[in-house]
């Protein structure tokens, strides 16, 4: 070991410098060698059964597997030998004896693991020339199909369920070629974490019901976001397809969620493709609402808000951007922002720290609370008689109607028009969360960017685009043309964000400073 504590060796050719007790197959991925796998996986226990990531130690006697070897101080490594080559090929050649050729029909074709080594360094044809053997597709509970024609038996779902959910319900049946994957009497894959085992599948053998023959991946567009299902803000992958939203998948952040999500905030995505949309901003008359121009439609909005003291109804699923914005014009009108929080039963992750469904099922309640807004089961109590009214993307209880009765004129910029609300002075259609830029805050005040992944829907703009408008209409300049450029201008404001912008957030966000500054002298 050198001095530095750091294990140096060569992979590949490739000089390698990692901490003590890296694997070699992790090691490798550092200098961009990936070496092929099945059973493993960085976020489960070491398993080491697939023997696909088998390379050549210089001086060793026999093939390691990569997987569960720890690097040494002046290791020689190589990947590609010929050695190493005719191992994994006869791994797959094994693997694919009973596998279907319905790769064309298969969800998982296009990202399966089984394809991409294969035509790596597969066997070209199959000796095998007896009927594979065949059994049913079994409903395993949940979102989960399993196909076990298709299944290697990486026993990447048995780990998981044991070792990260902590709910032992699946298990390996019978032996030989007849192993399958089953499901311990009385039990199913209903836990709220359990649909994981479908990312963690790398073949077509676990499958969602939900995304099941709905499209081929090769056709999805894909774009990294944040996780609006609660207050955890696990990172996300949305993919799409003709600019309708197809599925959810977890994008791994080992700060917030590692390489998880659970199934709440994997099947919450129905609303991104709602039909009853604003489209295009509206103002009321006496014949009812009439389409107009942004222009036409902001100058009306601040003309009824101008000169009363604004209430702001406020979702806290709303960027910081766009909370910010709200800040400001609630500061002009001397007025008040509020938000209710909606609620579910937490739903840990018991093998992950700090993981868990969260009650509070919304994205940015902590920064609508940190740029202003008062959390409240009645929030609109607050409004007063005369008050101009803004409801910005929030439903509309029952209870809240009678409260907005109270106002002297309402405005509404939102996606949807709130269901019971009897009247709106001004609709001005928004974006949803995938069809913009922006940041949330979530419940351990991590800062973490979302991008656009669709087109807006008609004529709606960014919700930051349609506030900072309004703010201009109402004497307050705020003219931003770039959600990075409302970031910026918070920070500038905030103590708590100072430092932050676009480029430093990354992809992975950061800690605002009073946080940060905890978790340090803790």
């Amino acid at each position: 070991m050198s001095d530095s504590g750091m294990v140096n060796l060569t992979i590949e050719g490739r000089a390698v410098s990692v901490e003590p007790g890296t694997s070699v197959l992790e090691a490798a991925k550092t200098v961009g060698v990936l070496i092929p796998h099945y059973c493993y996986h960085p976020g489960l226990p070491v398993a080491g059964s697939c023997r696909m990531c088998l390379v050549d130690v210089e001086k060793a006697p026999k093939l390691a597997p990569a997987c569960a070897t720890a690097v040494a101080e002046g290791q020689v490594i190589r990947v590609h030998t010929e050695k190493a080559r005719t191992a994994r090929k006869g791994v797959l050649e094994m693997l694919l004896i009973n596998h279907p050729l319905d790769c064309p029909i298969c969800d998982r074709s296009g990202e399966c693991e089984l394809q991409d080594f294969t035509y790596q360094e597969g066997p070209a044809e199959s000796r095998y020339r007896d009927p594979k053997r065949f059994n049913p597709v079994e409903d395993f509970g949940g979102d989960v199909v399993y196909v076990p024609n298709r299944c290697i038996l990486c026993t990447r779902c048995v780990r998981f369920m044991d070792d990260v959910a902590h709910d032992p319900v699946l298990n390996v049946e019978e032996r030989g070629d007849r192993a399958h994957i089953g499901k311990f009497e009385g039990k199913d894959l209903t836990h709220p974490w359990a649909a994981n085992v479908i990312d963690l599948c790398p073949v077509g053998a676990l499958v969602s019901k939900d995304f099941l023959n709905k499209a081929r991946v090769w056709e999805l567009d894909r774009a990294a976001s944040v996780c609006t299902g609660c207050s955890q803000g696990c990172n996300l992958v949305v993919e799409t397809r003709d600019n309708v939203v197809m599925r959810l998948k977890p994008r791994p952040n080992p700060e917030v969620n590692e390489f998880f999500i659970c199934d709440h905030g994997r099947l919450n995505y129905r609303w991104m493709n709602r039909r009853d949309r604003l489209e295009s901003p509206a103002i009321r008359g006496a014949g009812g609402y009439e389409a107009v121009d942004w222009d036409v439609a902001t100058a009306g909005a601040a003309r009824i808000l101008k000169g009363k003291r604004v209430f702001v109804l406020a979702s806290p699923n709303l960027s910081n951007e766009a909370l910010w914005l709200l800040s400001r014009l609630i500061r002009k009108s001397g007025g008040a922002g509020a938000f209710r929080m909606p609620n579910g039963s937490e739903a840990p992750l018991p093998g992950v720290v700090d993981l868990a469904l969260r009650a509070d099922r919304a994205a940015n309640g902590a920064g609508a609370e940190l740029l202003g807004m008062t959390r409240s089961e009645s929030p609109l109590g607050g409004l007063q008689a005369g008050d101009a009214l803004l409801i910005v993307d929030h439903d509309l209880a029952p209870e809240d109607v009678a409260f907005a009765g109270r106002a002297s004129a309402v405005v509404v910029a939102g996606t949807a028009m709130p269901a019971g609300l009897e009247r709106a002075d001004v609709l001005l259609p928004m974006c949803n969360v995938v069809e913009e830029d922006g940041t949330f805050t979530n419940l351990r005040g991590r800062v973490q960017r979302f991008l656009q992944a669709k087109a807006p829907s008609g004529l709606a703009r960014p919700s930051w685009y349609v506030l900072s408008g309004l703010c201009t209409a109402l004497g307050d300049s705020a003219e931003y043309f770039s959600a990075s450029a409302v970031f910026d201008a918070l920070a500038t404001e905030h103590t708590e964000f100072a430092g932050m912008s676009y480029g430093v957030l990354g992809l992975r966000g950061r800690r605002i400073a009073s946080q940060a500054d905890a978790e340090v002298r803790a």
